[in-house]
């Protein structure tokens, strides 16, 4: 009989209250208890977990790492997923492993090489592997040059930080000037060319952006499933155009997908992203860590958190082929329950009905579900 199995979940996107799902839902008919950590009390990351813990604030890497050898050993963590910190936190997988806690991440050099952007890109087009033109400007002249470049060849121009993750930071240059235009309706991602130009010249420091065509729909999203031994056990590319969403198993998306996830060592879960330059598909970006959509291969009929817990722990998987792709569906926002006191937090059995003086729970919009179209 199979002891039950304990993961930990650090500071993490809020939609990981479905892979936490998933995990406790796995086909295995495995016991499994969560543990999170957030530096928001109201991340319904923490109220889904069986505990929970605030993250203490202002922690270098190096303390980062401190506290979550302790999280480990403390709480018997059999599997570590990290999100926060991760590069410092995979720099030390040997002391993880001498607790007994295996990480879900890739190793120090594939985290360091999809850390930077620009690195990124030189990286997977030495292997083949079709990426966008790129500049890195640091100054408001380097940008100018960039846009001017990309404008003579025909393309828009955008920008983002050489290194972060969630689009934070992207936005579309326009010739246009600042107007009450833009300030109706929604906030939008452009912006004029002479106010960012302005913004750079009064700066007190340099930037780190890279310049770039922006690239078109259908955006794919490649989840590859990848062990130890650098062998991809699964690849399914969700597509996204518009509101629609839906998935595909196209080689000219999987292909270079498994081309960068066994080249580069991509171990357990990752997330390759590709958008069209003209009629081709360019590389966007690369995730070292499972992506916030994850959950939505359920429609395809997989538990993947649960097979990369299982190579985590030693268990080979084998090679999983989705036995269907899931009709095209849409994302929409829904009720998360939160906690309605302060972490930490031990869930426990209700044996008798809550008293009418308990508050009722408070719900978070953070979370979203899937629905078919």
């Amino acid at each position: 009989m199979h002891s039950r199995v304990r993961v930990w979940l650090n500071r993490t996107y809020a939609e990981n209250v479905f892979f936490m799902d998933q995990l406790r839902r796995n086909p295995s008919d495995r016991a499994v208890e969560i543990h999170a950590t957030h530096g928001d009390a109201d991340s319904p990351v923490l109220a889904a977990a069986d505990t929970a813990e605030l993250e203490p604030e202002g922690l270098s890497p190096a303390a980062y790492v401190e506290f979550a050898l302790d999280q480990c050993q403390k709480r018997g963590i059999d599997v570590f997923v990290p999100r926060l910190h991760q590069a410092a936190i995979v720099a030390h997988r040997a002391d993880f492993a001498a607790l007994g806690t295996a990480l879900l991440a890739p190793p120090p050099e594939a985290v360091a090489v999809f850390h930077d952007k620009v690195i990124a890109y030189e990286a997977v087009k030495a292997v083949g592997v079709p990426v966008p033109p790129w500049w890195r400007v640091r100054t408001a002249d380097e940008l100018v040059a960039a846009v001017e470049e990309l404008e003579a060849d025909g393309y828009k121009a955008c920008f983002k930080p050489a290194s972060g993750a969630g689009g934070v930071g992207f936005r579309m240059i326009t010739r246009a000037p600042f107007s009450l235009a833009q300030l109706n309706g929604f906030p939008s991602p452009y912006v004029s060319l002479d106010t960012v130009v302005e913004a750079l010249e009064q700066a007190d420091e340099q930037v780190d952006w890279l310049v770039m065509p922006r690239l078109e729909q259908p955006e794919v999203s490649v989840d590859t499933l990848t062990g130890p031994d650098n062998r991809v056990r699964l690849a399914i590319g969700r597509t996204k155009n518009g509101r629609r969403r839906g998935f595909t198993q196209h080689e000219q998306w999987l292909e270079p997908a498994r081309l960068i996830a066994e080249g580069f060592g991509l171990h357990y879960l990752s997330n390759i992203q590709f958008r069209m330059l003209g009629d081709r598909p360019v590389l966007m970006d690369v995730n070292t860590r499972p992506a916030g959509g994850l959950h939505q291969l359920s429609l395809c009929g997989v538990n993947v958190p649960w097979a990369a817990v299982q190579l985590a722990l030693g268990e080979d998987t084998g090679v999983i082929e989705p036995p269907f792709l899931g009709q095209d569906y849409t994302v929409v926002s829904g009720p998360r329950q939160l906690r309605p006191v302060s972490v930490p937090h031990q869930r426990v059995e209700e044996v008798e009905a809550l008293l009418p003086s308990v508050p009722a729970p408070v719900t978070s919009m953070e979370a979203a579900e899937v629905l078919p179209l």
